[in-house]
């Protein structure tokens, strides 16, 4: 008997790629594919850069300006969706935004005074001053939008041509126009900051002269020559400070109460009148003279005369009364005229003497004016919840107020607000059970909470990439290379790997017991083992001589 030589078989990469069959190769080369696209998306997004806004709300001006500048820059750039922002990576906004403003960018579609700087030669002096005029209302444009709450804004001004032949100048005028961004509305506070900007920002321009619209077409400054316009300004303002006044004193009761019945056991409100009229009262007070000291002399004046001889001899009564000198003068308060004989009637003449004296009368001249919003009457009203009582059994039970802890918050109401009897101010403090609402939670089921709903954006894309991998390799790239690895036809186009010696006779004779018996197993019996065991041993040898047999080859 010859035994059978078996070489085992080792197909090369073209021999297994081509006993695979069209739709394996199909399969296998669409799986690759697949994967090689997912890992390169995953690795395009993973590297993919953070984008910040550059610019926003640009004109096209500008913004074309600043696109070609990123190019030459080799900047990377997109627009945001809407087109209304340049978006660049976020580590790069910042050197960005400086090396565009070191070169003059975005200019901005509103010009200042750099368009005094394209002035040519031989202008006339009205366009000189309208060019004046141009830049500074762009200038002031830009002031104004600068503002956090102001989108845009145009500022006219009326500038009249001064003129030194005439004796009153027309003032100058300004009137504004503002969009402001969603959700920011304008208070009296930076209305009047707005006016005043412009007001000082043009000679001899007052701040009734300047007019503040909005895009809705709303006057918001009152106009100088409106009284109406004034008196609306004037109550909202007076509305305003009302409102604050009845804030602060019912802050003042909640802030005196809360500690003692509790944050949401307390209510309260305050109603003030408040008076705006203005007043003014003069009086005159005239004092009389009480006495000569107290007096001021406001002018005096002493007229003498005497008619007859210089000569003057002795006369009247002899004695010690003529030997008297004269009385001292007593003049009333206005003229008087007052004639004085000195020693009596003389024979030879008369002496005639006048005084005049005139007294400052007094004057008292008092002007009072009453400030405006002064407080006329106070009303509060405080509602307060019943206690919470505890007892030992742990059961909570609500009670009414005491009549003493009524009156007691009472009068630290009274306290808090500056109580006035005379100006009829009232309180009114009542105890009652508030009722609770109940509030019904609902539970938001897992998958529509928003930080499940973040967490599932977030994971959505490498999960996703994940699983759909995962499916790709195990329905076609798996398959397809383990048809690579074991081609079922590939042994068909391969050469025989194993000689095995044509057996040419086997003479029927009795071969040892291999289990030990000592029965003997025919010859046939023992080729048919040996031929079943080299099948399991070698099936590609055992195939590779059933193909010669068929093909009538001999083997080589």
């Amino acid at each position: 008997m010859t035994v059978a030589t078996a070489i085992p078989l080792n197909p090369t990469f073209n021999e297994r790629l081509t006993g695979m069959s069209q739709s394996q190769k199909i399969r296998l080369a669409l799986g690759i594919f697949l994967l090689l696209a997912i890992g390169a998306i995953g690795l395009v997004m993973g590297r993919d850069a953070e984008w910040r806004v550059l610019y926003a709300n640009l004109a096209d001006k500008d913004g074309g300006a600043i696109i070609a500048q990123l190019s030459q820059m080799n900047v990377p750039y997109k627009h945001a969706p809407g087109g209304g922002a340049i978006l660049v990576p976020a580590n790069r906004v910042h050197d960005t935004r400086l090396r565009l403003a070191s070169q003059g960018l975005p200019k901005g579609s509103i010009s200042g005074f750099e368009v005094m700087e394209a002035n040519r030669f031989g202008m006339t002096q009205f366009q000189e001053r309208l060019t004046f005029q141009r830049g500074l209302e762009g200038e002031l444009t830009r002031s104004i939008q600068s503002l956090l709450s102001v989108q845009s804004a145009r500022v006219h001004l009326a500038l009249p041509n001064q003129n030194g032949f005439f004796r009153e100048q027309q003032k100058p005028s300004a009137s504004v126009l503002i969009s402001l961004n969603s959700g920011y509305a304008l208070d009296r506070n930076q209305l009047a900051g707005i006016i005043h900007l412009v007001a000082s920002s043009v000679p001899e321009m007052s701040p009734g002269a300047v007019s503040v619209l909005d895009d809705s077409g709303k006057l918001l400054s009152a106009p100088s020559d409106s009284q109406s316009g004034a008196s609306g300004v004037a109550d909202a303002q007076q509305l305003q400070y009302v409102q604050q006044l009845e804030q602060m004193h019912s802050r003042r009761i909640l802030d005196m109460l809360e500690p003692v019945v509790g944050r949401q056991n307390i209510k309260a409100q305050v109603a003030a009148e408040v008076d705006f009229s203005q007043t003014e009262q003069t009086s005159e007070l005239h004092k009389p003279n009480q006495s000569a000291d107290s007096s001021a002399v406001r002018s005096q004046q002493t007229v003498e005369s005497s008619n007859g001889s210089s000569a003057a001899g002795a006369s009247g009564v002899p004695g010690a009364t003529t030997n008297q000198p004269p009385a001292a003068t007593s003049a009333p308060i206005n003229a008087t005229t007052q004639t004085v004989a000195p020693g009596g009637a003389s024979a030879n003449g008369n002496t005639k003497r006048e005084s005049i004296t005139n007294y400052e009368v007094d004057k008292t001249i008092k002007v009072v004016k009453a400030g405006t919003g002064v407080i006329k009457r106070l009303s509060a009203a405080v509602v307060i919840n019943h206690q919470t009582v505890t007892d030992d059994k742990g059961k909570t039970t609500t009670t009414p107020l005491s009549e003493q802890q009524l009156e007691k918050m009472t009068s630290l109401v009274r306290e808090a607000i500056g109580f006035s009897k005379e100006r009829g101010d009232s309180v009114s403090l009542m105890n009652a059970p508030f009722v609770k609402e109940k509030i019904t939670v609902v539970e938001l089921p897992l998958w529509r909470q928003a930080e499940v709903q973040d967490m599932a954006r977030s994971l959505a894309w490498p999960v996703g990439a994940l699983l759909f991998s995962a499916m790709v390799l195990m329905g076609a790239v798996r398959p397809g290379l383990k048809a690579f690895a074991n081609p079922p036809d590939a042994w068909h186009n391969n050469q025989v790997d194993a000689l095995v010696a044509e057996e040419t006779e086997r003479p029927l004779l009795p071969a040892p017991n291999r289990s030990g018996n000592d029965s003997l197993v025919l010859a046939s019996d023992l080729a048919l083992e040996d031929a079943r065991k080299l099948t399991r041993d070698n099936p590609a040898a055992v195939a590779n001589i059933v193909k010669t047999w068929m093909n009538d080859e001999s083997p080589s």
